[in-house]
């Protein structure tokens, strides 16, 4: 047995690893990274554990592999190292005001807004025609507005439906909601690769939830198979909402 030093250091730091690790477990579970994530962790404690029994030759092979780990790391997890970031962003500046107060930033909408947008989640929903709409809170979403039809008018049920009319040029795609304006239709939104998805929600809901899980935006769906209404926030999805139900959730996320 060799003598083993622990020190209040020691465990702070454990418990800060810990923590990182179980973070990084959240953003991971659910998608096709969870493997790889399990077996870097795998491949990390090993190097570890032959390091410490002093075996030269194994630890010289682990070492090289883990040489290059930070580069595969940002290679195969791009997509929840840009997330993780969207997280701690939006969590260090939540509470502080102050830094959010600029042009681009704090788009809150009234009431009104809101009681059009649940105006036309309703109609459609009866109607069973299929939409997708996103807020824009705190992230900018001119890249994704760039995907589409600019449109830049007033915000209103009206417009909302005449949009996803099933005839209109302009359905396929989704709306993006602006500083209390339509910016723009048709717009393309990145695909969610979570396999916790119901099996029943096809491309418009993996759309909203991708979009949800790349910034601090929030997205309502409504599905043409059935009329449901999903809502989706931080990579989360909550569906069979009713009208008010949604209410409540638009009104607590912006």
């Amino acid at each position: 047995m060799f003598p083993i030093e622990f020190n209040i250091i020691d465990v702070i730091d454990i418990f800060l690893v810990s923590i990182l690790l179980f973070q990084l477990y959240k953003l991971v579970k659910g998608t096709v990274a969870i493997n790889i994530f399990i077996g870097i962790v795998s491949i990390y404690i090993m190097w570890k554990v032959f390091s410490a029994l002093g075996m030269g030759l194994v630890s010289e092979i682990f070492d090289q592999f883990m040489s290059v780990g930070v580069l595969a790391l940002i290679i195969l997890f791009q997509k929840e190292i840009r997330k993780f970031l969207v997280v701690v962003g939006k969590t260090s500046f939540k509470n502080q005001k102050i830094f959010l107060k600029s042009k681009s930033t704090i788009k809150n909408l009234s009431e009104d807004k809101i009681n059009e947008i649940l105006h036309a989640c309703e109609n459609m929903s009866k109607s069973k025609t299929g939409a997708i709409i996103v807020i824009e809170k705190n992230s900018n979403l001119e890249s994704t507005i760039n995907t589409g039809r600019i449109i830049n008018c007033e915000l209103s049920s009206t417009m909302l439906e005449s949009i996803f009319f099933k005839n209109s040029p302009l359905h396929d795609g989704a709306v993006i909601i602006q500083n209390e304006k339509i910016s723009a239709a048709r717009c393309v939104l990145p695909i969610s690769e979570s396999i916790d998805m119901p099996a029943n929600m096809g491309m418009r809901h993996k759309s909203a939830l991708g979009i949800t899980e790349q910034t601090d935006c929030i997205s309502i769906t409504v599905s043409e198979q059935n009329g449901s209404i999903s809502f989706f926030e931080d990579g989360n999805l909550k569906t069979n909402l009713s009208i008010e139900e949604l209410k409540k959730q638009i009104e607590t996320s912006v």
